[in-house]
């Protein structure tokens, strides 16, 4: 009998160490970036905060993994967004404005 695990361990998220300042500057260079960057700056800061009490980088690592995937998908979203269909409800949202006015 071994005392070694029979299941290999996930290996945690970890970003490059030049990520966050890579994502700032994507946020910045973002149409979004008036909203974007003082909401990752805040969740940085907490997050960094958090770190310092904990001596954990997972939260670090997680509000940069949450970012990436803002910006990943943002395109996707502004696409949906313009068609005006929203298919949760099954409703043409061009439509409704068209009823509206």
């Amino acid at each position: 009998m071994s005392a070694q695990p029979d299941h290999a361990p996930v290996t945690p998220y970890a970003p490059a160490p030049g990520a966050p300042a890579e994502l700032l500057a994507q946020l910045r260079a973002d149409r979004r970036a008036e909203r974007w960057v003082p909401a990752f700056e805040r969740e940085w800061a907490a997050a960094l905060e958090e770190s310092r009490r904990t001596f954990s980088l997972a939260g670090l690592y997680e509000v940069v993994q949450d970012w990436q995937s803002r910006l990943a998908h943002a395109p996707a979203v502004d696409a949906f967004v313009a068609s005006g269909y929203d298919d949760s409800e099954g409703v043409d949202m061009a439509e409704l404005r068209g009823r509206r006015r």
